[in-house]
């Protein structure tokens, strides 16, 4: 299942990938933290406790201000399992959906553990940071889904019946694999998402946030990645909820001036498909990033995701430079963001001199070992 990047990469083309790279997870967290504390809210809850504009900066959550939640940390995981994976194809041993699955168990040890095992070095760096070992909202589909050895696939799904946004919010990563195929992308984002939302909408919501994404990290507008989406869907079982989602985002687009109660309207139940539709329409309308990511969160709808969602779309789309530094300043784990990121462009531009057959980095087997 797909391969890396197999261009020659030019200064100028590693320069622009790594700020989508950085652009797209510090989008993800920093849209996170800005909904994290408004996600239980409706909007006229929001409205009196943040003003008639709601709410505008960051604000406490979790004790602080710029705290993530579970949607930012699985993000993470997610390219820490791209990693591993492209590591691990130097054995022979080539299945990126287990290497995400591997990584997403060491995700679910941060929620049962007190802090790192630092003697269990296969773990990797990430899964030793500590402030990642904290309980943040992560929903039981997940928690029982990652909970033991079983792989769900989209054929023997785990939680069959889960909807929510939860697997795509944490499915940008995926895109950022600009040497794939666009339907290769899709496929890896449907079987990892099916690890833990298992029925059609939550996977394939998964896979069209993928590819929207990914055609953004290439270079693409939104509207035509969002095109290449829908033409990746129609081939595939049960993509009507998906793709009626996406279309009436894209016709919201000419129904006049954004509202909160046109981003409620596209996210109907709060599920998977409609959370995805949002933020498109966010990130299509928004006049630029901040705009984009405060009509993200105030509405009736689950802030957290919709932030999330919408921020890794507009950090694929500009790049790191077009956040706002003031939210970024205090957003929770930022070096920790950076210095992933910073691995993930490295990994995919220059990874056959980090572990190549002529040759490897002690260092980086340390920090993304092949076991």
């Amino acid at each position: 299942m797909g391969g890396t990047a197999g261009a020659v990469w030019g200064r100028a083309e590693q320069q622009d990938f790594r700020s989508r790279v950085r652009g797209t997870l510090l989008g993800v967290a920093v849209g996170d933290a800005l909904g994290s504390p408004v996600d239980p809210l409706a909007l006229d809850a929001i409205r009196e406790a943040h003003g008639p504009e709601g709410l505008a900066d960051l604000a406490a959550a979790h004790g602080r201000r710029g705290a993530v939640t579970h949607l930012t940390q699985l993000t993470l995981f997610s390219v820490d399992g791209l990693i591993r994976a492209q590591v691990r194809r130097d054995t022979g041993a080539w299945h990126p959906p287990t290497d995400l699955h591997r990584a997403y168990r060491r995700w679910v040890a941060t929620q049962r553990d007190w802090g790192p095992d630092l003697r269990r070095k296969d773990d990797g760096w990430l899964a030793h940071e500590e402030w990642l070992y904290v309980r943040r909202g992560a929903p039981r589909a997940l928690l029982l889904g990652l909970g033991d050895e079983t792989m769900g696939t989209p054929e023997a799904p785990k939680n069959p019946g889960e909807r929510g946004p939860e697997a795509a919010a944490r499915s940008a990563p995926f895109g950022l694999l600009v040497g794939w195929e666009p339907q290769l992308v899709a496929q890896l984002a449907v079987e990892c998402a099916a690890q833990t939302h298992g029925h059609p909408t939550g996977y394939l919501a998964a896979g069209a946030y993928a590819v929207i994404v990914h055609g953004l990290a290439r270079g693409e507008s939104l509207d035509a990645a969002v095109q290449r989406a829908l033409a990746l869907l129609v081939a595939r079982p049960g993509h009507e909820p998906v793709t009626d989602a996406l279309q009436h985002a894209l016709g919201a687009v000419r129904q006049g001036l954004p509202s909160p109660a046109r981003v409620t309207g596209l996210i109907g139940a709060g599920t998977a498909e409609g959370l995805v539709a949002a933020a498109v329409y966010c990130a299509l309308v928004g006049e630029d990033v901040r705009h984009g990511l405060r009509l993200a969160v105030n509405h009736d709808g689950a802030s957290a995701a919709a932030g999330a969602l919408t921020g890794g779309l507009l950090g694929a789309l500009h790049g790191e430079t077009a956040l706002p530094p003031a939210w970024l300043a205090e957003l929770e784990g930022r070096p920790t963001v950076l210095e992933l990121a910073d691995d993930f462009a490295m990994e995919m531009t220059q990874g056959p001199a980090l572990h190549g057959p002529a040759g490897s980095s002690p260092g980086w087997l340390t920090r993304y070992p092949r076991a």
